[in-house]
């Protein structure tokens, strides 16, 4: 396992986005914010971070983005929407413990 990999096991965060106006934030603004964050916390920015689709702006919501180590090992992050206020969007991120 590559040292990000080794770095991000069991990293979180919580982030804010906000939401366009079909009650969903993009999914690029998503993946644009897990892979600076994740920079931020390791010094090692991912190679690349790819969610499936639009994050619904609902508490509660969520899905899973992978992300992809300089190596080319992948690991899955899950995200979960804590907090709409508005147009304004909270959400979690928690790295899985492993590679998949």
């Amino acid at each position: 396992m590559n040292r990000l990999a080794l770095a991000l096991t069991a990293a979180g965060a919580a982030l804010a986005l906000t939401a366009c106006s079909a009650g969903s934030v993009e999914s690029d603004d998503v993946e644009d914010k897990i892979s600076s964050e994740l920079t931020q916390q390791t010094g090692t920015e991912p190679d690349e971070v790819d969610c499936p689709e639009d994050l619904d702006a609902e508490e509660g919501a969520t899905m899973t983005c992978v992300l992809t180590a300089e190596d080319g090992s992948t690991i899955d992050v899950d995200v979960e929407v804590t907090e709409v206020d508005g147009n304004d969007v909270s959400f979690d991120i928690q790295v899985a413990d492993a590679p998949n």
